[in-house]
């Protein structure tokens, strides 16, 4: 009897939930979302307090030994949990999330969460040369998911309270609400111009309050103000996004290069390939620990021109290596904040040899570091927007975004040419999955491109298209009106320009057709 009643106050809960939607699903909606981007909030930033502090430890305390041992135990450790319990929490979770938005009806499980959390924070919290902000956007699209599938939701409904996640996820970690915006439509969505845009801004919004009544409103970087010396800096800042792309394709092709190989590893060793990252990173570490983690205390002090040129290209080399062999062996973490370190070692050295060549024309070397940091997120993640936008929140100095802008640019388009399949769609390639893209369909064909029969007084206005609508949409539209004809009008005065009918359009496809082909 008890039983009985339970089961039909839970499903008289999701009825009325069900009833509810239908008739205010944007009120509906839009609470959840303020309610899934709040407990993302939290669980980003209790994910990023833990690693920080684990990492922390590693850093300041630890000998010779342990520097090597920790890795190694902390990779084995989390590399026999993701082989044995959470196989879906490996890498760094945007290729995952995306898969699972796109391909998979927004479904990522409580487990994969748990598993992501749990496995990311040893592998991090032990050295693991990886970022946090991957795994906690994968963590923030998946409590949407559990969330809004737990509440009984349709899988449109789950898939368009995944990207409130992502953006409460980066916006969190980062303290970027606008990147983090900009990073969910160019990245998880891949669509500027999605229809989802409020609700992701609704997503970013509450992370960012959360995370500045908790810790504050500190830039995740404190640099010196930034001031244009002389206008050839122009001209060293192209110089820059040229390096950049170069230094982005060599990471994104080392990374794909070592993943193919660790793939085809038998099955029975690939609950310890994790550990192959770990002993890298360790052995790494002793010819400078700064390889170690994400290395956040080292990219402020290249920020503020405190490292020499010959550690910074060291340190430029090592994390390249590390966080290359770390991600392609399986570990749990992510390629954001390691892109961060390496663009930022990458510009201090370019601007410390243009100090050096142009002591008068150019300005301090922390400078070009941070614009280094865009660079070398443009040319790996292949974001250009959410590249320039990050980097300005992450110092707020307005007066670097026009560098920012040239270096990305050349960066961005660089890496693209010598890369051309971008690495999160590459990690999928590598998983046997192929993710849609704006390239898979051809440019639409517009009604003005069928031929448009003369005009008759007979002929209803209802329904109709106008020229420039997609040819797509007219025979929708006459499937719709039960029609084999449409009234073409202009969108100046309404004024019948024309009829198209079913067989003309089918026509205009399929003489189309040889052309994609070939």
């Amino acid at each position: 009897m008890i039983a009985a009643l339970r089961g039909w106050t839970r499903l008289g809960k999701r009825t009325w939930l069900r009833v509810g939607l239908r008739k205010h699903e944007d009120k509906v909606l839009t609470v959840l979302a303020l309610v899934i981007s709040a407990i993302v909030a939290l669980t980003v930033v209790a994910f990023v307090a833990i690693t920080e502090r684990l990492s922390a430890r590693l850093s300041t305390s630890a000998g010779t030994l342990a520097r090597i041992v920790t890795p190694l135990a902390g990779s084995l450790v989390a590399g026999w949990l993701l082989y044995r319990f959470f196989p879906e929490a490996r890498g760094s979770g945007i290729p995952q999330t995306r898969v699972a938005l796109i391909l998979g009806r927004g479904f990522i499980s409580l487990k994969t969460v748990i598993g992501k959390f749990v496995c990311s924070s040893i592998s991090l919290g032990s050295g693991v040369a990886l970022g946090r902000e991957g795994p906690s956007v994968h963590i923030g699209a998946g409590v949407a998911s559990v969330i809004a599938r737990n509440l009984g939701l349709n899988s449109r409904q789950v898939r368009s309270l995944i990207p409130v996640g992502t953006a409460a996820a980066v916006a969190a970690a980062f303290n970027t609400p606008l990147a983090a915006v900009l990073f969910t439509l160019e990245e998880i969505l891949a669509d500027l111009h999605a229809r989802l845009v409020g609700s992701v801004v609704i997503g970013s919004a509450t992370a960012w309050l959360i995370l500045r009544l908790l810790l504050g409103d500190e830039p995740l970087f404190h640099v010196p103000a930034y001031h244009l010396r002389h206008p050839v800096e122009f001209a060293v800042y192209g110089i820059l996004g040229v390096i950049g792309g170069f230094v982005s394709t060599g990471f994104v092709k080392l990374l794909l290069w070592q993943r193919s190989r660790f793939l085809d590893v038998p099955e029975g060793w690939k609950a310890v390939t994790p550990a192959v990252g770990g002993l890298a990173v360790g052995l790494l570490s002793l010819i400078h620990p700064g390889v170690l983690g994400v290395g956040y205390n080292l990219v402020s002090n290249v920020l503020n021109g405190g490292l020499d040129i010959k550690l910074i290209v060291l340190l430029l080399a090592l994390k390249i290596v590390g966080t290359a062999t770390c991600y392609s062996s399986g570990n749990a973490g992510g390629i954001f904040g390691p892109s961060l370190f390496i663009g930022a070692m990458m510009g201090g050295a370019v601007g410390q040899v243009a100090q050096m060549l142009l002591p008068d024309q150019t300005g301090n070397a922390g400078a070009y570091a941070l614009v280094g940091m865009g660079a070398a997120f443009a040319g790996i993640v292949r974001t250009p927007m959410t590249s320039v936008i990050m980097i300005f929140e992450l110092t707020r100095d307005y007066n670097i975004i026009v560098p920012l802008m040239i270096s990305n640019l050349c960066s961005y388009l660089i890496a693209s040419r010598m890369q051309a399949v971008p690495l999160y769609e590459a990690l999928a390639r590598q998983d046997g999955i192929v993710m849609p893209s704006p390239e898979h369909l051809p440019e639409p064909l517009a009604v003005e491109q069928a031929p448009i029969l003369p005009w008759h007084e007979a002929m209803p206005l209802d329904p109709f298209v106008h020229p420039d609508d997609p040819l797509e949409a007219a025979l929708q539209r006459m499937g719709e009106g039960k029609t084999e004809e449409i009234a073409v009008i202009s969108r100046t005065g309404a004024l019948p320009l024309g009829i198209l009918r079913f067989d003309d359009a089918i026509e205009t496809y399929r003489k189309r057709m040889p052309g994609d082909l070939m």
